[in-house]
């Protein structure tokens, strides 16, 4: 299997669609490790990083603005796998991930990347949240991770992050999943209340 970021999004959204459709409606309500997000909006945040992400890998404008409602419409569960398809067949068009993408003048490479990132943490919160176990892509973690530490300060500043949590345990024990995690300002540990 090769490694291009096209693989890796759709290594990641494999694990991440398999949690969506795992997500029953009496849990849409539920809080998540995102404390301004329950269930259902993270959903639909997932679904507006999804669509948005094919605009930019095209070096089209996306508009993130206004949080979409997908979730309870037809069929979300499928419609976010095809859109999650949708989103690895715009990075793997030739010459995606080169120069730069849309409005946020930033190297395509990266902007793929952070879409990357968002459907592994997203993808971690919503297991959390609903209790399903989730072992996501480790090359994708570890990219993710990558592009994450690069992105950190500026995404603290504007909200999009949380402060940087303290590993747990012993250095030798954490996994790169919880590197990552604590990098986003989450708790690994987190549990539904």
């Amino acid at each position: 299997m090769t490694n291009t970021l096209s693989d890796l999004l759709e290594r990641a959204a494999g694990h991440t669609v398999h949690v969506v459709r795992g997500i029953t409606d009496d849990q849409l309500a539920g809080p998540t490790p995102c404390a301004e997000y329950d269930v259902r909006a993270l959903v639909d945040h997932l679904f507006q990083v999804v669509v948005n992400f094919q605009l930019l890998a095209a070096k089209k404008d996306a508009d993130f603005s206004d949080l979409p409602r997908f979730v309870g419409h037809g069929d979300w569960r499928a419609d976010f796998g095809a859109q999650a398809r949708a989103l690895t067949e715009a990075w793997a068009v030739p010459g995606a991930d080169e120069g730069t993408t849309g409005a946020m003048d930033m190297p395509a490479a990266l902007v793929g990347r952070m879409a990357l990132g968002d459907l592994v943490v997203h993808g971690w919160d919503l297991a959390r949240a609903t209790e399903q176990p989730y072992a996501p892509d480790p090359l994708a973690v570890t990219e993710a991770t990558t592009a994450f530490s690069q992105l950190a300060p500026k995404a603290r500043s504007m909200g999009m992050f949380g402060e940087e949590r303290p590993l747990p345990g012993g250095e030798a024990e954490v996994s790169d999943l919880d590197r990552l995690l604590a990098l986003t300002g989450r708790e690994a540990g987190w549990t539904r209340p």
